[in-house]
């Protein structure tokens, strides 16, 4: 069992949705520097892993879109639960930023 899985068992029950729903639901509703704060945040860690995949692939986005698409389709269970996590994490991020 993944660290998460558990967390997922029954979504409807532990979240009153799912994790992107909920991550929604508190990214609407916190202070909108926050949340514009973590998006960056986010888009910066892309931008990182971006330019590190162009330097493995030749700079070529289409082979990196491939890829991506190909790792996507033969690990579509491990990439949906990890990107469940992830807006755990985000959300988490945010939510932590609230007390602040």
């Amino acid at each position: 069992m993944s660290k998460w899985e558990a967390l997922f068992e029954d979504e409807d029950n532990m979240f009153g949705g799912t994790p992107q729903s909920k991550y929604w639901d508190i990214a609407t509703q916190a202070n909108d520097e926050i949340v514009k704060d973590e998006f960056d945040k986010i888009l910066e860690k892309y931008a990182a892993m971006e330019l590190v995949l162009r330097k493995l692939h030749d700079d070529d986005d289409e082979r990196i879109d491939r890829a991506l698409s190909k790792y996507i389709f033969e690990n579509s269970k491990e990439v949906e639960n990890h990107k469940k996590g992830l807006y755990i994490e985000f959300t988490g991020e945010i939510v932590c930023r609230l007390d602040s």
